[in-house]
This record gives C-alpha cells, structure tokens and sequence, in this order.
C-alpha cells in the first residue's frame, strides 16, 4: 500500500449505538471528527485510517468512558469485522482461522496495519500494529483491535477463555481495572497489541463452523490517486469536495498534495471531474432522483451549472443520458477514476 491507510467504515457501527447509551451526542462526535454522520449508511465505504482513530478517540472524549472501544469490540463480536467475520466462522481450526484473517484483512477490511499470528517456541501471539505512523488515538484503536482478537479466538476456544497473557499499546492504561473487566482478562503494556497462549490450542477445531465464502474480496485502492478519489467521495456525503480539505485529511499542506499527485502524472481537478461523473452516471442509470436534485447533492448551485459541467463532460445532457440508460440497460459507465492523468470522457 503506497497511500495512507485505510479502512472500511463497518467497523464504526457500534459507536452509534454506544454513545447514545451514554447519553452523549453522535453528532457531535462526529462534527469533532470532521466526518458525516451519514457515513453510518455506508459501512463498506473506505475512510482513512487515521479518521478511525480520531472517531473512536472523540466517541470516547464524549462518553468520557476510557473503556469504550473494549465494550465495543466485546458487544459486536466477530460480526463487527464484516466479511472477515464470515470468514472466521467458515474455517475449520483456530489455526486456519487465524492464517485466513491475516490474509484477508488487508483486501475485506484495513490496510497499514498488520494483523497476525507469530510463534515463540511453543507459545503463539496473535498481534495486531499499526504500520502507518499515526500519533493520536493510537491507544485507543490498538484498545478495538484487542477485543476483536479476543472475540476470534473466544469463537473457538469459548467465552471465558482468557490468554496466558495480554497485551495493550502505551505507556499509561487509564481506568485499566474497568478494562480488564470487559475483557476479562489481565492486561501488561508494550509496543504492540497481543494475546499469548498455549501453541497447541491453535489445533482447536470450530464447534460451529459456518458456510464457506466463495465471494472474491474487492482490493482497497493503492497509491494517492486512488485514496484522493476516495476521500472526494467521502467529501460528497457532506458538501462540496475541495482540495484543502482533502489535504488536510491527508495531513498535507495544499501545494505537497499538489506535488504529490503531479508526480503520480494527475492533479486534484481531473480526479474531482472523475468522482463526480462516475457518481452522476450512477444516479442517472438508478432513474429515480431528480435531476435538479443531483445537482445539488454533487455541490452544483442548479441545474444549469451542473447541466453545463456534463455537457463539457460527455457531449449530452444529463436528461439525454438518462434516456439512454433507460433505452440500454447495459450502458458503460464511467468508472470513479480512469488512471493517472486522464479523466473519463
């Protein structure tokens, strides 16, 4: 992966749910963010790993339970790890299980992190860390991992089973006693997050093996290009994309993104005309939204300025181009971006 990490927003689920139990304010948990709340409608959207952290951080900051992202992962489950849950309860041993998750992870669900099995003679560690340098929210991440290691081996090994030892990022566990307890287990500190036991019990076999998954993982985008393009579409939920707020997402200023896509043989505007074509090809083959109402949902002023942009695009008018998916079912559409350097069209 040469971009910045990412991740998909399935694993934001459960914040909902968690801090309305606490009273507090989704909405503000996530304006603190900077992220839309209507991400929650799209759980297999890619975001930026970094957002994950800043989300799970400002949830705790508003439920002022450092225990959080433990009860999180506890409540859920595997199931809050999407497809790569599935895949779990398909395998036949702990072992296999563990083998398919660190295969998976980085195409079903998180890249720039690692998410795997190690031996120490005949002891196991299943760890998880962070490859991508990520200051903020590192804790409390490493914290939602840690009770999603726990929830796979506990599929094989039973609810109450606890590791010889576990393990947690930082150098300070607030409210580690209340953790423990939602983990149920002791936790040590150290530079990556982990459980440790028995080699052997990596042989258990499934007692409840679900139906295998024949479905092909769909890859996260590689390189900038493709993360800006994403972040465009992140940015459409809530207004207007635009490049300083990309770069800023990106932890870059304006001019290094701008670099940085120049070298990639693109620049901010080609991709932005991509994201919005291939998303207006999209409502218009569904047939149903207005076409007023594309517009302003794609940060045109009206119709007349957005009809003006797909004209430029495509040399039809968005009202001919719908009659052409109606008349043609199976009409090409652009795809969200092209390549470097070339926009669709």
């Amino acid at each position: 992966m040469n971009g910045p990490g990412l991740t998909r927003a399935c694993t934001m689920g459960p914040i909902v749910a968690a801090v309305e139990a606490t009273g507090g304010s989704v909405t503000r948990v996530f304006r603190r963010a900077e992220m839309p709340l209507s991400l929650m409608d799209a759980p297999d959207r890619l975001i930026l790993l970094r957002d994950q952290f800043r989300l799970v951080e400002e949830a705790v900051r508003e439920s002022g339970d450092p225990a959080l992202p433990a009860r999180l992962a506890i409540a859920t489950g595997i199931d809050g790890l999407g497809a790569i849950g599935r895949h779990v309860r398909a395998c036949a041993t702990l072992g296999e299980a563990l083998a398919r998750v660190e295969a998976t992870t980085p195409t079903l669900l998180q890249t720039a992190t690692w998410t795997g099995l190690r031996r120490e003679g005949e002891s196991a560690v299943y760890g998880y860390a962070v490859t991508e340098r990520i200051e903020a929210g590192r804790q409390t991440n490493a914290m939602l991992a840690l009770g999603y290691l726990l929830g796979t081996v506990r599929q094989f090994l039973g609810p109450r089973w606890r590791p010889r030892r576990a393990v947690l990022t930082g150098a300070v566990l607030p409210d580690r006693a209340e953790i423990e307890r939602v983990f149920d287990c002791d936790l040590g500190l150290g530079p990556r997050a982990g459980l440790h036991f028995d080699a052997a019990l990596l042989a258990t076999p499934n007692p409840a093996p679900g139906p295998l998954l024949e479905a092909t993982p769909s890859v996260p985008p590689d390189g900038l290009t493709a993360c800006v393009a994403g972040l465009i579409e992140l940015a459409l939920l809530d207004g207007r994309p635009a490049i300083d707020g990309v770069a800023r997402r990106l932890g870059l200023s304006r001019r290094s993104l701008q670099r940085r896509l120049e070298a990639e043989g693109t620049g901010f505007a080609p991709i932005l005309q991509g994201v919005l074509r291939a998303r207006t090809e999209a409502l218009l083959a569904e047939g149903t939204t207005p076409i007023g109402r594309i517009a302003l949902d794609l940060g045109y002023a009206d119709a007349a300025h957005f009809t003006r942009a797909f004209l430029g695009w495509t040399g039809v008018t968005p009202s001919m181009r719908r009659r052409l998916h109606r008349k043609s079912p199976g009409f090409e559409r652009a795809s969200p971006f092209a390549g470097p350097g070339r926009s669709p069209g």
